[in-house]
């Protein structure tokens, strides 16, 4: 038996293997999420806790030709509400307060006695100010929404 010499055909190079770079694409892309979302709600939480240790200044006023009228107020203050009432009282009428807290706002109520007249509120809270006139018996004007 004889031998056959011949070329052998090439031996092909092993193959590598190919990595695949989309795994590490979405895990930088899922860090990069949850990083921005830290940051966020890191933000988020400073901006309430500065707004809750803010405090404002309070202006309540009443003014008119009423006699004897009935003044209500309320306010919020590190959340929680203080109400106050005045009776008989003269005009004009003016109260200030201070609020702190989270939750700001109120109510100024004031009612007109028997013998009538004519009445106006008036309250200014972090640079808005609300107005009501009320005239007549028992008549009432609302400030509130600040």
């Amino acid at each position: 038996m004889t031998q056959q010499q011949g070329w052998a055909a090439p031996v092909p190079p092993p193959q590598t293997k190919k990595r695949r770079k989309w795994p590490w694409v979405l895990l930088v892309l899922a860090l990069l999420m949850v990083g921005g979302c830290a940051a966020l709600i890191a933000s988020i939480g400073h901006e309430v806790d500065k707004e809750s240790k803010r405090e404002i200044v309070v202006r309540y006023e009443v003014t008119g030709d009423a006699k004897g009228v009935t003044v209500t107020y309320s306010a919020y203050s590190d959340d929680d509400l203080s109400q106050n009432q005045v009776s008989d009282v003269d005009l004009p009428w003016r109260k200030e307060e201070k609020a702190k807290g989270f939750v700001k706002g109120g109510t100024l109520v004031v009612t007109t006695g028997a013998s009538g007249g004519t009445v106006r509120c008036k309250v200014t809270a972090d640079g808005t100010t609300h107005t009501a006139t009320a005239d007549g018996r028992f008549a009432t004007a609302t400030c509130d929404g600040f």
